[in-house]
């Protein structure tokens, strides 16, 4: 079976989906909650670093994860578009 360049594309952008809402598991659920033990050892600004991803390191985070997705989004359709033509 031959795969298409538009199935090309949606394995490569849920690819990027996945790897991207696995980072952003690790760092909220992980970092502020299943690691939150480990990490209240390190301090932030007077504050534990656990303490400190629950509150505010997951959604800074996510920000930059939005940032990354559109990066690597634009990378993706420039590649699909030159070799579409």
């Amino acid at each position: 079976m031959k795969i298409n360049n538009s199935q090309k594309y949606w394995r490569a952008n849920l690819g990027i989906v996945f790897l991207l809402l696995l980072f952003w598991f690790l760092s909220s659920f992980g970092a502020g909650i299943l690691f939150s033990d480990y990490l209240d050892k390190i301090k932030i600004g007077g504050f534990n670093l656990g303490f400190w991803f629950a509150q505010q390191g997951s959604i800074i985070v996510f920000v930059f994860l939005i940032i990354i997705y559109c990066i690597l989004m634009n990378k993706l359709d420039e590649k699909f578009n030159k070799e579409k033509s």
